[in-house]
C-alpha cells in the first residue's frame, strides 16, 4: 500500500506576497482541504497541533490538505488584517491548488477557533462563485464576545448545503460554548461538544481525529 508522502512546505502568491504553506497529500488525491489555524496575534500558526490533527485526519480521507500561515506568521509576508485580506489569501491557495489538480475536485474547508471564522466566510464566497464546499468543519470556532471582552467576531450563518461538522469544548475559556449554541440554534445546526475539554483540545486530539473519522467517509 502506498504511503503519504512527508509534509512539503511550498511559498504561494497571495495579495501581500508570499503565503507560507505546509502540504500534506495523499497517495491518491481526491479532494483538496483547507485548513486555518487559530489568530496569529495570539500565537496561532498552521504548526497548531489542533491544525495539525484537522490537517492529517483530511489527508487520510483523500484531500490534498493545505495549512496556510496568515499574514505575518512564519514567511507570511503582510500584516494582520482582521479577516479580510486572510480571506482574500485563502481564495488564492484554494485556486493554486485547483490549478494543480483540478477545479471539479470536492471542497473540504476546517478550521479553528480565528480559522474557523475565516472559513465561515469563506465558504460563502465559494457558495456564491457556484463552487461550494462539501464538507465543513469548525473547531472551538470564534464566534461572538471572546470570554475576556478583548474581541468580538461577526461571524456569518452558514450558506446552505454542504455537510458543517462544529465541535467546542465544554469547558472553553476563550470562546465560551454558548456563543456556539447561540450561533448554530437558529440555523438548525448540531453542535458535538467534547466534556471536560477546553480551547486547545489538551488531551483530546485523538478524540477530536475520531469524531472526524466516524463522520465522514473517506472521499
Amino acid at each position: 500500500m502506498s504511503r503519504p508522502a512527508p509534509t512539503e512546505k511550498i511559498l504561494l502568491s497571495g495579495h501581500a506576497g508570499h503565503i507560507d504553506t505546509l502540504l500534506d497529500l495523499p497517495a491518491e488525491v481526491r479532494g483538496i482541504a483547507l485548513v486555518c489555524h487559530p489568530h496569529p496575534l495570539y500565537g496561532g500558526a498552521n504548526t497548531n497541533k489542533v491544525v495539525h490533527t484537522l490537517a492529517r485526519t483530511l489527508r487520510d480521507l483523500g484531500y490534498a490538505a493545505l495549512r496556510p500561515n496568515f499574514r505575518g506568521v512564519g514567511e507570511s509576508d503582510g500584516v494582520h488584517d482582521e479577516g479580510r485580506g486572510e480571506v482574500l489569501d485563502m481564495l488564492r491557495v484554494l485556486a493554486w491548488a485547483q490549478s494543480r489538480w483540478q477545479p471539479g475536485l470536492p471542497i473540504a474547508l476546517a478550521g479553528f477557533s480565528f480559522g474557523g471564522f475565516i472559513q465561515t466566510r469563506i465558504a460563502h464566497h465559494l457558495h456564491d462563485a457556484g463552487t461550494p464546499a462539501q464538507r465543513l468543519a469548525l473547531v472551538g470556532l470564534a464566534c461572538g464576545h471572546a470570554a475576556d471582552g478583548s474581541r468580538d467576531y461577526p461571524t456569518p450563518p452558514l450558506p446552505a448545503g454542504g455537510h458543517a461538522l462544529i465541535i467546542h469544548g465544554e469547558e472553553d475559556d476563550t470562546v465560551p460554548l454558548a456563543n456556539v449554541l447561540d450561533w448554530a440554534r437558529p440555523q438548525a445546526l448540531p453542535v458535538t461538544v467534547i466534556p471536560g475539554t477546553g480551547h486547545f483540545f489538551h488531551a483530546r486530539l485523538t478524540v477530536l481525529r475520531d469524531i472526524l473519522r466516524a463522520t465522514w467517509t473517506p472521499l
